[in-house]
C-alpha cells in the first residue's frame, strides 16, 4: 500500500514529536526500514521531495547512480537518499535489471 503525501508528512511530524519508529510502523502499516528511509529522505530534501510522482530518470542518471553503487561501493540506501528517490527499492530494481540485461541501462517506454 502506497502512502499519500499527507500521510508521509504526518509520519515525519509525529516522529519529530517523539513517536517511536516502531509505533509509526504499526500505525501506518509499513516496515520499520521504510519509516527510517522516509525520515532520512525528508531530512535531506524537505517535503518537496514528496511531490514528484512517476518521475522520468534518464539512462545517464541511472548509470551514474549504478556506478556509485558498483564502482565506488556506496550503499544503495545512501545513494537513493542522496538522489531523492521516493523508494529505497528503485535503485535495487535498476541494479537487478542492469545485471539481468547484460549491464545495459534500460529506458522506460
Amino acid at each position: 500500500m502506497a502512502l499519500a503525501r499527507e500521510e508521509k508528512i504526518e509520519i515525519y511530524n509525529l516522529r519529530t514529536l517523539g513517536m517511536t519508529i516502531s509505533d509509526l510502523s504499526r500505525k501506518f502499516g509499513i516496515g520499520v526500514s521504510s519509516v527510517k528511509y522516509l525520515i532520512r529522505l525528508i531530512n535531506r530534501h524537505g517535503f518537496s521531495v514528496l511531490t514528484e510522482r512517476n518521475r522520468y530518470y534518464s539512462p545517464e542518471f541511472k548509470l551514474n547512480a549504478l556506478n556509485r553503487v558498483l564502482i565506488t561501493k556506496e550503499s544503495c540506501k545512501s545513494v537513493s537518499i542522496d538522489l531523492g528517490l521516493q523508494s529505497m527499492g528503485t535503485l535495487h530494481l535498476w541494479l537487478s535489471k542492469f545485471k539481468q540485461d547484460g549491464e545495459t541501462v534500460i529506458e522506460r517506454k
